[in-house]
């Protein structure tokens, strides 16, 4: 098992870098590119020039701290804001698309349908979408809410029903045996079953919806995005650096929110198994014990 393995990545190294050779025509090109980048950094970039956590000039600022009337708070504010909104709304719309997306699920005549809204909602960008959407209703955070929220739902459903049509075939046996009807069958068992893998990617997706939502603000759609996108067209790389800081310091945050929630359903790094599906057991076996009488 191990040879194999080994050849194949080898295998696939081998034809990555004959890709890579094909698509560089002249690799002259990387020389003294580290020292372009080393200028760039230290003449531009460094030190990161934190007026951005300062207080704006206007308007005139009434909170008892000035850090609340920063642009680095009232920017990350707001990406937080469409992040979350498009993440939970993104979440509710993902499931209920992918409950009739996933074959073991639904018949191939109705999931295929389904699977393929989800590819069209995902084979935009949410960049592209919040495009569209700044043309439609204009700018601000409304259009990065709908963007990210239509993303999300292709994006998440996909991950979703890849992850119900890997759970344990014997919950949906005992389901199908009782006759549980299509949304008591999702509810009850599907959504109990895969629980923690939904948690997991929840809270991936707001996370990546965070660091996204810097680049929709680029083209209008709201966010500390906008202020990148200000600092950089008139060169204050300077700014541009000290909200990027700003913007990692919230993503490692967000990921150890993330463990910490996870934490509620895992065990001692074990996923916690479910119990109700022992007492579905019981309760099937006793009435078909009951009919057989």
């Amino acid at each position: 098992m191990r040879k194999p393995f080994i050849f194949v990545i080898l295998s696939l190294l081998i034809l990555a870098w004959m890709t890579l050779n094909n698509l560089v025509d002249d690799w002259g090109r990387l020389e003294g590119g580290w020292e372009n980048l080393t200028t760039f950094v230290s003449e531009s970039m460094w030190p990161p020039n934190w007026s951005v956590i300062e207080a704006q000039s206007y308007p005139v600022c009434e909170k008892d701290i000035e850090f609340f009337c920063s642009v680095g708070y009232l920017g990350m504010l707001e990406t937080l804001k469409i992040a979350f909104v498009s993440t939970i709304l993104g979440f509710i719309g993902a499931l209920c698309l992918s409950s009739f997306a996933a074959r073991n699920l639904m018949p191939m005549y109705i999931a295929i349908p389904f699977r393929l809204i989800l590819a069209a909602t995902r084979s935009l960008p949410s960049l592209i979408w919040a495009i569209i959407f700044v043309i439609v209703i204009g700018y601000g955070p409304l259009a990065g809410v709908l963007a990210m929220t239509f993303y999300t739902v292709g994006y998440l459903g996909k991950l979703q029903y890849e992850t119900f049509e890997g759970m344990p075939s014997d919950a949906l046996e005992v389901s199908k045996a009782m006759g549980l009807s299509h949304t008591t069958k999702f509810t009850s068992v599907v959504i109990p079953e895969t629980g923690n893998h939904l948690l997991s990617q929840l809270m991936f997706m707001f996370e990546y919806n965070v660091r996204h939502g810097t680049v929709i603000g680029i083209v209008g759609a709201g966010g500390i995005g906008y202020y990148i996108s200000t600092y950089l067209r008139f060169l204050q790389y300077d700014k541009v650096f000290a909200l990027l800081i700003i913007i990692f310091v919230v993503v490692v945050l967000i990921d150890l929110l993330s463990l910490m929630v996870r934490s509620f359903v895992t065990d001692e790094g074990d996923v916690r198994k479910p119990t109700w599906l022992k007492e579905m057991m019981k309760l099937y076996q006793s009435r078909k014990a009951s009919s057989e009488q």
